[in-house]
């Protein structure tokens, strides 16, 4: 049963759309995180503890992407992700997106994965952002969640990448500063299925 008022089970009913430029300045960005949280009001707080989320969105669904299998296709308006199967099937799971100014699309590759990753940020957002750590050892607290699969485009780490989240009431929102955030059980589920080397497309 999906309810409109949580972003996390609503995502299905989204329509598709694309844009065509990453950020500017995306070598300097990571997902903004205010020491494993991001800054919200204490309105919102609250009504993020209340709210029940589900621990899995995964759904094997018809493939819609016509992709390759072992694809991986980000559809940011409906804030989904999907895994391309060897049998027109793809395995779809919810996703938080970046917010407004932060959205990017374009051909990408899993250059790196990580399990439990360390979190470092760079030396641009520790400028904008001196009370963050300067390193973040892997763990329940580590904004970038179980999991962590490093965006690369050729030999270049782009900053971006596909990660689970210690705020999994962000899933299915647009909160980050273009990172994907998955649940913690989806992003290792991902994790396992997918190889280094893996295209990604985000769209």
């Amino acid at each position: 049963m999906l309810f409109r008022s949580n972003p996390l089970l609503a995502f299905f009913s989204r329509q598709a759309a694309s844009s065509d430029q990453y950020p500017a300045g995306a070598e300097d960005m990571v997902a903004s995180y205010n020491h494993g949280r991001d800054t919200n009001t204490p309105a919102q707080e609250s009504t993020e503890v209340a709210r029940e989320t589900p621990t899995t969105t995964k759904e094997i669904v018809d493939d819609p992407t016509n992709q390759k299998a072992g694809t991986i296709t980000v559809d940011t308006k409906n804030r989904v992700l999907y895994l391309s199967l060897a049998n027109g099937q793809a395995v779809r799971y919810g996703v938080g997106v970046g917010r407004e100014g932060f959205t990017w699309s374009g051909r990408v590759r899993i250059g790196r994965k990580e399990a439990w990753p360390v979190w470092t940020p760079p030396a641009a957002m520790l400028k904008r952002r001196p009370d963050l750590p300067r390193r973040m050892s892997g763990g329940e607290e580590n904004p970038l969640g179980a999991r962590a699969m490093y965006l690369y485009s050729g030999d270049r780490d782009t900053m971006f990448r596909i990660h689970g989240s210690n705020e999994p009431w962000t899933i299915g929102e647009a909160v980050s500063s273009g990172c994907i955030r998955m649940l913690n059980a989806d992003v290792t589920d991902l994790y396992n299925r997918i190889k280094v080397g893996a295209p990604v497309i985000v769209m």
